[in-house]
Protein backbone atom coordinates (compact mmCIF):
# COMPACT_ATOMS: atom_id res chain seq x y z
CA UNK A 1 0.00 0.00 0.00
CA UNK A 2 1.30 3.25 -0.80
CA UNK A 3 1.53 5.63 1.97
CA UNK A 4 1.44 9.50 1.90
CA UNK A 5 4.87 11.63 2.67
CA UNK A 6 4.67 12.53 6.04
CA UNK A 7 1.76 9.76 7.62
CA UNK A 8 -1.16 7.27 6.81
CA UNK A 9 -1.37 3.68 6.34
CA UNK A 10 1.05 1.42 4.71
CA UNK A 11 4.82 2.00 3.56
CA UNK A 12 6.31 3.92 0.24
CA UNK A 13 6.82 1.17 -2.35
CA UNK A 14 10.52 0.07 -3.18
CA UNK A 15 11.90 1.12 -6.72
CA UNK A 16 12.22 -1.98 -7.87
CA UNK A 17 13.58 -1.00 -11.52
CA UNK A 18 14.99 1.67 -13.57
CA UNK A 19 14.19 2.76 -17.72
CA UNK A 20 16.94 4.19 -18.73
CA UNK A 21 17.17 6.69 -21.62
CA UNK A 22 21.20 6.83 -22.07
CA UNK A 23 20.86 9.08 -25.37
CA UNK A 24 17.46 10.25 -24.21
CA UNK A 25 14.80 10.58 -26.88
CA UNK A 26 17.76 11.15 -29.86
CA UNK A 27 16.98 8.22 -31.90
CA UNK A 28 18.58 7.56 -35.68
CA UNK A 29 14.76 6.71 -37.10
CA UNK A 30 11.65 8.65 -37.65
CA UNK A 31 9.13 6.29 -37.11
CA UNK A 32 5.76 8.29 -38.45
CA UNK A 33 4.00 6.98 -34.53
CA UNK A 34 6.88 7.72 -32.30
CA UNK A 35 5.08 9.46 -29.44
CA UNK A 36 9.02 10.38 -27.81
CA UNK A 37 10.55 12.48 -30.22
CA UNK A 38 9.81 16.06 -30.75
CA UNK A 39 7.19 16.32 -28.08
CA UNK A 40 6.64 19.61 -27.40
CA UNK A 41 6.43 18.72 -23.62
CA UNK A 42 9.90 17.27 -24.07
CA UNK A 43 12.13 18.87 -21.04
CA UNK A 44 15.14 18.53 -23.04
CA UNK A 45 14.18 19.14 -26.89
CA UNK A 46 16.11 22.29 -27.46
CA UNK A 47 19.23 20.26 -26.80
CA UNK A 48 20.56 18.43 -29.84
CA UNK A 49 23.40 16.26 -28.66
CA UNK A 50 21.81 13.93 -25.34
CA UNK A 51 24.47 11.68 -23.66
CA UNK A 52 25.24 10.26 -20.42
CA UNK A 53 28.14 10.44 -19.21
CA UNK A 54 30.36 8.38 -17.55
CA UNK A 55 30.16 10.53 -14.26
CA UNK A 56 26.35 10.21 -14.47
CA UNK A 57 26.57 6.19 -15.33
CA UNK A 58 28.62 5.57 -12.64
CA UNK A 59 27.02 7.27 -9.82
CA UNK A 60 23.82 5.78 -11.35
CA UNK A 61 25.34 2.17 -11.03
CA UNK A 62 27.15 2.72 -7.55
CA UNK A 63 24.16 4.29 -5.82
CA UNK A 64 20.77 1.79 -7.42
CA UNK A 65 22.94 -1.26 -6.53
CA UNK A 66 23.44 0.03 -3.06
CA UNK A 67 19.83 0.83 -3.13
CA UNK A 68 18.10 -2.33 -4.69
CA UNK A 69 20.47 -4.85 -2.96
CA UNK A 70 19.65 -8.20 -3.86
CA UNK A 71 17.95 -7.79 -6.89
CA UNK A 72 19.02 -4.44 -9.05
CA UNK A 73 17.28 -4.39 -12.59
CA UNK A 74 18.32 -1.81 -15.25
CA UNK A 75 16.66 -1.13 -18.18
CA UNK A 76 17.51 1.08 -21.54
CA UNK A 77 14.81 2.46 -24.12
CA UNK A 78 14.86 5.71 -26.24
CA UNK A 79 15.16 7.18 -28.10
CA UNK A 80 17.53 4.64 -29.42
CA UNK A 81 19.96 3.36 -26.44
CA UNK A 82 22.43 2.02 -29.02
CA UNK A 83 23.60 5.33 -30.22
CA UNK A 84 25.16 5.97 -26.44
CA UNK A 85 27.83 4.05 -27.88
CA UNK A 86 28.84 -0.09 -27.31
CA UNK A 87 31.55 1.33 -24.93
CA UNK A 88 28.75 3.19 -22.72
CA UNK A 89 27.47 -0.38 -22.28
CA UNK A 90 30.87 -2.24 -21.28
CA UNK A 91 31.70 0.66 -18.54
CA UNK A 92 28.40 -0.28 -17.41
CA UNK A 93 28.98 -3.88 -17.34
CA UNK A 94 32.17 -2.90 -15.01
CA UNK A 95 31.00 -0.76 -13.02
CA UNK A 96 28.22 -2.98 -11.95
CA UNK A 97 31.17 -5.80 -11.14
CA UNK A 98 33.22 -2.86 -9.11
CA UNK A 99 29.80 -1.78 -7.10
CA UNK A 100 27.77 -5.13 -6.94
CA UNK A 101 27.54 -7.14 -3.11
CA UNK A 102 28.48 -10.63 -3.03
CA UNK A 103 24.65 -12.40 -3.52
CA UNK A 104 23.52 -9.49 -5.62
CA UNK A 105 21.56 -10.63 -8.64
CA UNK A 106 21.77 -7.93 -11.04
CA UNK A 107 20.02 -7.88 -14.48
CA UNK A 108 20.43 -5.77 -17.71
CA UNK A 109 17.85 -5.05 -20.52
CA UNK A 110 17.95 -3.01 -23.92
CA UNK A 111 14.85 -2.56 -26.37
CA UNK A 112 16.50 -1.77 -30.03
CA UNK A 113 15.19 -0.92 -33.06
CA UNK A 114 18.20 -2.99 -34.36
CA UNK A 115 19.98 -0.58 -37.03
CA UNK A 116 23.21 -0.54 -35.42
CA UNK A 117 23.69 -3.96 -34.08
CA UNK A 118 27.14 -5.54 -34.82
CA UNK A 119 29.08 -9.10 -33.59
CA UNK A 120 30.34 -7.07 -30.90
CA UNK A 121 27.25 -6.23 -29.45
CA UNK A 122 26.74 -9.86 -29.95
CA UNK A 123 28.99 -10.90 -28.01
CA UNK A 124 28.37 -8.18 -24.91
CA UNK A 125 24.43 -9.54 -24.70
CA UNK A 126 25.32 -13.04 -24.82
CA UNK A 127 28.19 -12.39 -22.70
CA UNK A 128 26.15 -10.90 -19.76
CA UNK A 129 22.74 -11.85 -20.41
CA UNK A 130 21.03 -9.06 -21.67
CA UNK A 131 16.86 -9.30 -22.19
CA UNK A 132 16.72 -7.54 -25.43
CA UNK A 133 13.79 -6.41 -27.40
CA UNK A 134 13.90 -6.07 -30.89
CA UNK A 135 11.11 -3.84 -32.79
CA UNK A 136 9.44 -5.04 -35.53
CA UNK A 137 6.28 -4.59 -36.85
CA UNK A 138 5.88 -7.41 -39.20
CA UNK A 139 6.56 -8.44 -43.05
CA UNK A 140 8.21 -5.29 -45.18
CA UNK A 141 5.16 -4.00 -46.26
CA UNK A 142 3.68 -3.68 -42.75
CA UNK A 143 7.17 -2.62 -41.12
CA UNK A 144 8.31 0.08 -44.06
CA UNK A 145 5.06 1.99 -43.48
CA UNK A 146 5.74 3.33 -40.23
CA UNK A 147 9.28 2.56 -39.51
CA UNK A 148 11.50 4.59 -41.21
CA UNK A 149 15.07 6.14 -41.16
CA UNK A 150 15.88 10.03 -41.48
CA UNK A 151 15.33 9.98 -45.49
CA UNK A 152 12.37 8.35 -45.19
CA UNK A 153 13.51 5.22 -46.15
CA UNK A 154 12.33 1.82 -44.66
CA UNK A 155 14.12 -0.32 -42.08
CA UNK A 156 12.63 -3.78 -42.07
CA UNK A 157 15.62 -5.32 -44.00
CA UNK A 158 18.39 -3.81 -41.60
CA UNK A 159 16.12 -4.77 -38.72
CA UNK A 160 15.67 -8.65 -40.57
CA UNK A 161 19.45 -8.84 -41.16
CA UNK A 162 19.96 -8.22 -36.82
CA UNK A 163 17.76 -10.74 -36.37
CA UNK A 164 19.94 -13.41 -38.23
CA UNK A 165 23.03 -11.73 -36.85
CA UNK A 166 21.47 -11.92 -33.43
CA UNK A 167 19.87 -15.73 -33.65
CA UNK A 168 23.66 -16.78 -35.33
CA UNK A 169 24.90 -15.42 -32.36
CA UNK A 170 23.39 -17.45 -29.89
CA UNK A 171 21.60 -14.00 -28.32
CA UNK A 172 18.42 -14.80 -26.83
CA UNK A 173 15.69 -11.58 -28.05
CA UNK A 174 12.01 -10.86 -27.80
CA UNK A 175 9.87 -9.13 -30.84
CA UNK A 176 8.24 -5.81 -30.09
CA UNK A 177 5.38 -5.33 -32.56
CA UNK A 178 3.64 -1.91 -32.35
CA UNK A 179 0.37 -2.40 -33.19
CA UNK A 180 -1.14 0.21 -35.86
CA UNK A 181 -3.80 0.09 -38.83
CA UNK A 182 -1.34 -1.32 -40.95
CA UNK A 183 -1.25 -4.90 -38.74
CA UNK A 184 -3.98 -4.64 -36.16
CA UNK A 185 -6.22 -6.60 -38.84
CA UNK A 186 -3.90 -9.31 -39.78
CA UNK A 187 -3.40 -10.74 -36.45
CA UNK A 188 -2.64 -15.01 -38.50
CA UNK A 189 -0.42 -13.25 -40.58
CA UNK A 190 1.45 -11.52 -38.17
CA UNK A 191 1.67 -14.70 -35.89
CA UNK A 192 2.39 -16.65 -38.70
CA UNK A 193 5.59 -14.41 -39.82
CA UNK A 194 6.82 -14.01 -36.31
CA UNK A 195 6.77 -17.85 -35.77
CA UNK A 196 8.45 -18.25 -39.45
CA UNK A 197 11.54 -16.07 -38.40
CA UNK A 198 11.52 -18.88 -35.39
CA UNK A 199 10.64 -15.76 -32.56
CA UNK A 200 8.38 -17.54 -29.59
CA UNK A 201 8.60 -14.38 -27.07
CA UNK A 202 6.25 -11.50 -28.53
CA UNK A 203 5.11 -8.64 -27.14
CA UNK A 204 2.12 -6.58 -29.01
CA UNK A 205 1.92 -3.15 -27.77
CA UNK A 206 -1.66 -1.04 -28.54
CA UNK A 207 -0.87 2.26 -30.81
CA UNK A 208 -2.91 5.39 -29.16
CA UNK A 209 -1.71 8.65 -29.80
CA UNK A 210 -4.10 11.62 -29.82
CA UNK A 211 -4.37 15.60 -31.75
CA UNK A 212 -4.69 18.08 -29.21
CA UNK A 213 -8.77 17.84 -29.53
CA UNK A 214 -8.40 14.82 -28.38
CA UNK A 215 -9.20 13.12 -31.90
CA UNK A 216 -6.94 9.94 -32.64
CA UNK A 217 -3.89 10.07 -35.35
CA UNK A 218 -4.51 8.47 -38.26
CA UNK A 219 -2.75 5.18 -37.39
CA UNK A 220 -4.07 4.84 -34.37
CA UNK A 221 -6.23 1.70 -33.22
CA UNK A 222 -9.39 1.46 -31.48
CA UNK A 223 -10.52 -0.50 -28.45
CA UNK A 224 -12.59 -2.88 -30.96
CA UNK A 225 -9.71 -3.33 -33.34
CA UNK A 226 -7.35 -4.26 -30.61
CA UNK A 227 -9.79 -6.63 -28.88
CA UNK A 228 -10.57 -8.81 -31.87
CA UNK A 229 -6.80 -8.36 -32.45
CA UNK A 230 -6.22 -10.10 -28.93
CA UNK A 231 -8.96 -12.68 -28.63
CA UNK A 232 -7.73 -14.22 -32.37
CA UNK A 233 -3.97 -13.70 -31.97
CA UNK A 234 -5.27 -15.88 -28.53
CA UNK A 235 -6.85 -18.64 -30.37
CA UNK A 236 -3.30 -19.03 -32.48
CA UNK A 237 -1.44 -19.36 -29.36
CA UNK A 238 -3.29 -21.46 -27.77
CA UNK A 239 -2.27 -24.46 -29.02
CA UNK A 240 1.62 -23.56 -29.00
CA UNK A 241 1.39 -21.72 -25.89
CA UNK A 242 3.69 -24.25 -23.90
CA UNK A 243 6.26 -23.02 -25.98
CA UNK A 244 5.10 -19.85 -27.08
CA UNK A 245 4.99 -16.35 -25.14
CA UNK A 246 3.17 -13.23 -25.35
CA UNK A 247 3.74 -11.15 -22.81
CA UNK A 248 -0.09 -9.91 -22.09
CA UNK A 249 -0.98 -13.42 -22.18
CA UNK A 250 1.82 -14.28 -19.50
CA UNK A 251 0.64 -11.22 -18.09
CA UNK A 252 -3.22 -12.15 -17.26
CA UNK A 253 -1.80 -15.32 -16.35
CA UNK A 254 0.54 -13.93 -13.63
CA UNK A 255 -2.65 -11.90 -12.40
CA UNK A 256 -4.35 -15.35 -12.09
CA UNK A 257 -2.04 -16.69 -9.73
CA UNK A 258 -1.38 -14.36 -7.63
CA UNK A 259 1.44 -13.09 -8.67
CA UNK A 260 2.49 -9.43 -9.61
CA UNK A 261 2.16 -9.05 -13.34
CA UNK A 262 5.55 -8.09 -15.35
CA UNK A 263 3.66 -5.25 -17.20
CA UNK A 264 3.61 -2.16 -15.16
CA UNK A 265 -1.17 -1.65 -17.13
CA UNK A 266 -2.30 -4.34 -14.97
CA UNK A 267 -0.50 -3.13 -11.43
CA UNK A 268 -2.61 -1.62 -8.78
CA UNK A 269 -0.58 1.65 -8.63
CA UNK A 270 2.06 3.08 -10.76
CA UNK A 271 4.88 3.22 -8.73
CA UNK A 272 7.12 0.17 -9.50
CA UNK A 273 9.91 1.76 -12.30
CA UNK A 274 11.24 5.22 -12.72
CA UNK A 275 12.98 6.67 -15.85
CA UNK A 276 16.21 7.97 -15.42
CA UNK A 277 17.11 10.73 -18.38
CA UNK A 278 20.39 11.27 -19.77
CA UNK A 279 21.54 13.77 -17.17
CA UNK A 280 20.35 12.08 -14.19
CA UNK A 281 16.65 13.66 -14.09
CA UNK A 282 14.10 11.04 -12.49
CA UNK A 283 10.22 10.58 -13.96
CA UNK A 284 7.34 8.47 -13.02
CA UNK A 285 7.03 7.28 -15.94
CA UNK A 286 7.99 6.51 -19.42
CA UNK A 287 4.82 8.22 -20.98
CA UNK A 288 5.29 11.41 -18.43
CA UNK A 289 8.86 12.79 -19.08
CA UNK A 290 7.79 16.20 -18.81
CA UNK A 291 8.79 19.22 -16.35
CA UNK A 292 5.87 18.90 -13.92
CA UNK A 293 6.41 15.44 -13.38
CA UNK A 294 10.36 15.59 -12.59
CA UNK A 295 11.30 14.13 -8.86
CA UNK A 296 14.67 14.80 -8.63
CA UNK A 297 18.20 13.68 -10.20
CA UNK A 298 20.06 11.39 -9.19
CA UNK A 299 23.30 13.67 -8.41
CA UNK A 300 21.19 15.20 -5.95
CA UNK A 301 19.16 13.06 -4.49
CA UNK A 302 19.43 9.74 -3.08
CA UNK A 303 17.00 6.82 -4.16
CA UNK A 304 15.25 6.71 -1.00
CA UNK A 305 14.63 10.19 -1.13
CA UNK A 306 13.54 10.15 -4.67
CA UNK A 307 10.97 6.92 -3.73
CA UNK A 308 9.36 9.16 -0.81
CA UNK A 309 8.68 12.23 -3.11
CA UNK A 310 4.58 13.11 -2.67
CA UNK A 311 5.08 13.91 -6.69
CA UNK A 312 5.50 9.96 -6.65
CA UNK A 313 2.77 9.47 -4.61
CA UNK A 314 0.37 11.88 -6.35
CA UNK A 315 1.49 9.94 -10.01
CA UNK A 316 0.79 6.30 -8.27
CA UNK A 317 -2.65 7.47 -7.05
CA UNK A 318 -4.13 8.42 -11.05
CA UNK A 319 -4.43 4.61 -11.35
CA UNK A 320 -6.42 4.31 -8.47
CA UNK A 321 -9.23 6.97 -9.21
CA UNK A 322 -11.91 4.44 -10.19
CA UNK A 323 -14.27 5.30 -13.06
CA UNK A 324 -17.59 3.92 -12.01
CA UNK A 325 -17.65 1.15 -14.84
CA UNK A 326 -14.18 -0.29 -12.81
CA UNK A 327 -16.34 -0.20 -9.70
CA UNK A 328 -18.80 -2.94 -10.54
CA UNK A 329 -16.38 -4.60 -13.37
CA UNK A 330 -16.03 -7.79 -13.09
CA UNK A 331 -12.55 -7.63 -14.27
CA UNK A 332 -11.58 -5.08 -12.00
CA UNK A 333 -9.05 -7.05 -10.02
CA UNK A 334 -7.13 -7.80 -12.97
CA UNK A 335 -6.65 -4.74 -15.33
CA UNK A 336 -7.01 -2.30 -11.97
CA UNK A 337 -8.53 0.62 -14.01
CA UNK A 338 -5.57 -0.11 -17.02
CA UNK A 339 -2.74 2.37 -18.04
CA UNK A 340 -2.38 5.97 -16.99
CA UNK A 341 -1.44 6.80 -20.44
CA UNK A 342 -4.31 5.46 -21.99
CA UNK A 343 -6.50 7.28 -19.59
CA UNK A 344 -5.20 10.20 -20.07
CA UNK A 345 -4.68 10.19 -24.10
CA UNK A 346 -7.87 11.69 -25.01
CA UNK A 347 -9.32 14.23 -22.80
CA UNK A 348 -6.35 15.05 -20.39
CA UNK A 349 -8.07 12.95 -17.54
CA UNK A 350 -6.89 10.48 -15.56
CA UNK A 351 -10.74 9.49 -14.63
CA UNK A 352 -11.48 9.10 -17.80
CA UNK A 353 -12.14 5.11 -18.82
CA UNK A 354 -9.13 3.64 -20.50
CA UNK A 355 -9.31 4.26 -24.56
CA UNK A 356 -8.86 0.38 -24.94
CA UNK A 357 -11.73 -0.47 -21.74
CA UNK A 358 -13.43 -2.45 -24.46
CA UNK A 359 -10.68 -4.52 -25.57
CA UNK A 360 -9.60 -5.65 -22.21
CA UNK A 361 -13.08 -6.71 -21.74
CA UNK A 362 -13.31 -8.60 -24.98
CA UNK A 363 -10.44 -10.79 -24.06
CA UNK A 364 -10.83 -11.61 -20.26
CA UNK A 365 -14.48 -12.87 -21.51
CA UNK A 366 -12.51 -14.88 -23.69
CA UNK A 367 -9.12 -15.65 -22.27
CA UNK A 368 -9.78 -15.81 -18.59
CA UNK A 369 -11.35 -18.97 -18.71
CA UNK A 370 -9.03 -20.55 -20.17
CA UNK A 371 -5.56 -19.31 -18.38
CA UNK A 372 -7.18 -19.64 -15.28
CA UNK A 373 -7.58 -23.27 -15.74
CA UNK A 374 -4.03 -23.64 -17.12
CA UNK A 375 -2.92 -21.97 -14.20
CA UNK A 376 -4.32 -23.97 -11.50
CA UNK A 377 -2.90 -27.18 -13.86
CA UNK A 378 0.36 -25.71 -13.54
CA UNK A 379 -0.21 -25.01 -10.06
CA UNK A 380 -1.09 -28.44 -8.81
CA UNK A 381 1.95 -30.07 -10.92
CA UNK A 382 4.29 -27.42 -9.19
CA UNK A 383 2.63 -28.38 -5.60
CA UNK A 384 3.50 -32.28 -7.01
CA UNK A 385 6.76 -31.82 -7.65
CA UNK A 386 7.67 -30.56 -4.18
CA UNK A 387 5.74 -32.76 -1.99
CA UNK A 388 7.11 -35.99 -4.10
Amino acid sequence: MFAAPGGGLGVTPRITSLLIKPASAVCNLDCAYCFYLDREADPYKALPARRMTDETLERLVDSYLFYSYPNSVFAFQGGEPTLAGLPFFEKLVAFQKQYGRDGQNVSNALQTNAMLLTGDWCQLFREYNFLLGVSLDGPQEIHDLYRYNKEGRGTWKRVIESVELLKNNQVEFNVLCVLNQANVHKPRELYKFFRGLGIDNLQYIPLAEFEKDGTPMPFTINAAEYGKFLVETFDLWWPERRKVRIRFFDNVAESLAGIKPGSCTLHETCDSYVVVEYNGDVYPCDFFVEKDWKLGNITLDSWSEIARKQKRYSFATKKTLAHPECRVCEFQSICHGGCPKFRHGPNRRFEDLDYFCGAYKMIFKHAVGPLKSEVEKLLKQNSRQTFA
